[in-house]
């Protein structure tokens, strides 16, 4: 499974840049990688993983702005239609045995 997080911050003002940008900066340290601007991905071994970082980013999500997560499962992911560009390397297809257990 894969978790999406969606998100529009103001940045009008240097409070809210450092708050945009201390959220980015949490994401990345929780496992997430940019798919696009504004947009970030993590790789998730179940729904129960899911839920997990779906709190997390809950918990760190700044008070202001908007912040989407969508999670996914990796058939989902390998239908998505490219239209202009590639796939990042972050993208591949993981498969269930790629997966490590902890």
């Amino acid at each position: 499974m894969r978790i999406f997080v969606f998100f529009d911050l103001p940045v009008k003002t240097m409070s809210q840049r450092r708050k945009a940008t201390r959220f980015r900066n949490d994401l990345l340290k929780e496992g997430f990688y940019m798919m696009q601007y504004s947009v970030y991905v993590r790789v998730c071994h179940n729904i129960e993983s899911c839920y997990k970082y779906m709190s997390r980013v809950k918990k760190m999500a700044p008070k202001v702005g908007c912040i989407r997560i969508l999670p996914i499962t990796e058939k989902q992911h390998q239908d998505m239609v490219i239209v202009t560009g590639k796939r990042k390397e972050e993208e591949k297809e993981v498969r269930e045995y790629q997966l490590s257990f902890f």
